[in-house]
């Protein structure tokens, strides 16, 4: 057990580092960043705005994921990952990578059909097909959770 115990603290260590990155990406860095290309090729200028509040939402995606996944975590430490709240957190989870899957495949379609290089495209279609892992992944750990959930509930019940 004591592997486990420092695994889940080196976890919460790096999530810690990871949200304050993404926040530092989110506030200064893709805003910052889509005002260069902006002032770089006036001609795309218009796709700053929506560029940055879609990239500004897939941080936020990923930051629900990592509160979520947190969560988990505490719910690990406390052995009551087995549990109705254990399910709610592994739905969020789903649910922010459904959000950020479905705003990536409408990124995908808008680039596929005004592209001139398929460079960007063939890259968001492997976003696309891994984020569409992630998530059917995610539905299958969360149908694994229920199911020991269940059992758990039922043993202690005959307990």
């Amino acid at each position: 057990m004591t592997t486990a115990r420092w695994a889940v603290t080196a976890l919460r260590v790096f999530l810690v580092v990871l949200f304050a990155v993404l926040v530092l990406f989110q506030t200064m860095s893709l805003p910052g960043q889509f005002a260069h290309l902006a002032r770089e090729a006036p001609e795309q200028a218009y796709l700053r705005w929506p560029a940055t509040a879609v990239t500004v939402f897939w941080v936020l995606c990923v930051q629900v994921v990592i509160v979520a996944t947190w969560r988990l975590l505490t719910l690990v430490r406390n052995d009551r990952i087995f549990s109705e709240p254990a399910l709610v957190w592994v739905d969020a989870i789903v649910w922010a990578v459904a959000a950020g899957w479905l705003t990536l495949v409408g990124v995908f379609l808008y680039v596929g059909f005004h592209a001139d290089d398929p460079g960007l495209p063939m890259l968001l279609f492997l976003l696309s097909v891994g984020a569409t892992v992630l998530g059917l992944l995610m539905v299958v750990m969360r149908a694994l959770l229920r199911q020991a959930t269940t059992l758990r509930s039922d043993m202690e019940a005959v307990i």
